[in-house]
């Protein structure tokens, strides 16, 4: 059974700072990449930032220099610091995982549940 557990949403204010963690357990065959993704109120869900298992990151611009995230490959569990945070950050963040199946790139996704971060003004 597959399972990403994410932690560490909640309520901050703006300027404050959330470290988020996701534990994957139950993928067959391994991980290549983990992500975070997030969805505002009526708003399309993006990629916040992503790792590879080779430590390989990139980021949507609009975070960039204020959060890091970073990977623990044995525990399968990925990180997302989050440090000067803005109202507009507020959102549902969603741990992903990734696992490439074929040579051409096709892979699985993997989703956890999401975790609520609410910065206020």
């Amino acid at each position: 059974q597959v399972q990403l557990v994410e932690s560490g949403g909640g309520l901050v204010q703006a300027g404050g700072s959330l470290r988020l963690s996701c534990a994957a357990s139950g993928i067959v065959g391994g991980i290549d990449a983990m992500a975070w993704y997030r969805q505002a109120p009526g708003k399309q869900r993006e990629l916040v930032a992503r790792i590879t298992t080779g430590g390989s990151t990139n980021y949507v611009d609009s975070v960039k220099g204020r959060f890091t995230i970073s990977i623990d490959n044995a525990k399968k569990t990925v990180y997302l610091q989050m440090n000067s945070l803005k109202p507009e950050d507020t959102a549902v963040y969603y741990c992903n995982a990734w696992r490439t199946i074929t040579v051409e790139g096709a892979g699985i996704d993997y989703w956890g549940e999401g975790t609520l971060v609410t910065v206020s003004s």
